[in-house]
């Protein structure tokens, strides 16, 4: 069993992807009553799925949200800061984000995918060009934040003499999503941890270990990182409609060798077959039963998860968010304490 750092925070992942953006605010404002700490939203200009697929502006549904709750921290998974938006954009975005609504914004950036930038004339790099670029990205958003007028000269970005006028007022959290070392050893030096998934211990040991070498290396402690999980559910008394509920998520199971050549939802949707929906049983947890939820998850809070954010597919959104607030979250809580570690209040 991993160390935990002695903070838990739950998360809800409002998936912009699957409902429209009054759906996703009224989710959230439930979310909060219900329990949860965070809200997480997803960033796509595309979603996944043609038939019933929605794509809201994300920055804009967060400021709803943040407008419409009081106490839970805000922000998105997955922000990819390389065309469409450029880093010091995502830098103005998230400073007045903070400003409005200080000490409640986080943001995970990560390296994407094709279908969000190519649909808008951009060339998708290979994977070490979005490496590069991550980290280029991830300079300036925090020079800008910290600077005054700012030079930067990157292989991929430069700055002239950037300015951000108006600084977030307290330090945004910033995040890293991989399943790569290469990019948790990024994360672990620059940001304040990862979201990743425990895809067999050895590949998550290598994660970890390299996010821990990374805080070292830039003389940080690696216990105050966080480990961030997004945990994929979907829950009903009829199987069947738990499991085609998840199935809106299919094409997110074609291999990513394929996807990643394609940015039309409706070629997605078509491609999905037999292999995807397979793993669509093998990643997300469809059941009937909330001891299954238990189970799995204080497996994952075993690991060291300190954030969890659940992603449910569930046919009734609402009735999933009150079983989740009056056995699920508490339980979580209670089972986190159990492990040694205090729970961190929800903030005021």
């Amino acid at each position: 069993m991993l160390a935990l750092n002695g903070v838990l925070r739950l998360g809800y992942w409002a998936g912009l992807e699957q409902y429209d953006p009054a759906r996703i605010v009224a989710h959230s404002i439930h979310a909060e009553a219900v329990g949860f700490d965070i809200i997480a939203l997803s960033d796509h200009f595309h979603p996944w799925s043609d038939t019933g697929g929605q794509a809201g502006f994300p920055w804009i549904v967060l400021a709803a949200v943040a407008e419409h709750t009081k106490k839970v921290e805000l922000g998105t998974a997955v922000t990819t800061p390389f065309f469409r938006y450029h880093p010091a954009i995502v830098a103005q975005a998230f400073a007045t984000l903070d400003y409005l609504y200080p000490g409640r914004i986080f943001i995970t950036v990560g390296t994407g995918h094709a279908m969000n930038e190519t649909p808008l004339g951009f060339k998708w790099p290979g994977y070490r060009e979005k490496v590069e670029r991550l980290r280029e990205a991830i300079e300036i958003i925090q020079l800008l934040w910290k600077g005054d007028f700012v030079d930067y000269e990157g292989k991929y970005y430069q700055l002239r003499s950037a300015k951000l006028y108006t600084k977030p007022l307290t330090k945004i959290p910033i995040y890293v999503a991989t399943s790569n070392a290469t990019v948790a050893e990024i994360a672990g030096e620059l940001c304040d941890g990862i979201l990743t998934n425990p895809r067999g211990m050895d590949k998550y040991m290598e994660i970890i270990t390299a996010l821990e070498r990374g805080a070292r290396k830039a003389g940080k402690e690696p216990s105050k990182l966080s480990k961030c999980l997004e945990f994929k559910v979907s829950y009903d008394h009829d199987y069947d409609r738990a499991y085609e509920a998840a199935l809106f998520w299919a094409p997110t199971a074609i291999p990513r060798e394929k996807r990643e050549k394609i940015s039309d939802p409706r070629v997605l949707e078509a491609m999905v077959g037999e292999d995807e929906k397979r793993k669509i049983k093998e990643t997300w947890l469809i059941t009937t039963d909330v001891d299954d939820i238990f189970k799995a998850l204080s497996h994952l809070l075993k690991l060291g998860f300190d954030r969890v954010y659940i992603h449910s597919a569930s046919p009734n959104e609402e009735k999933f968010l009150n079983l989740l607030g009056r056995d699920i979250l508490p339980w979580m809580r209670e089972f986190y304490e159990q492990l040694g570690r205090p729970i961190r209040p929800v903030l005021e």
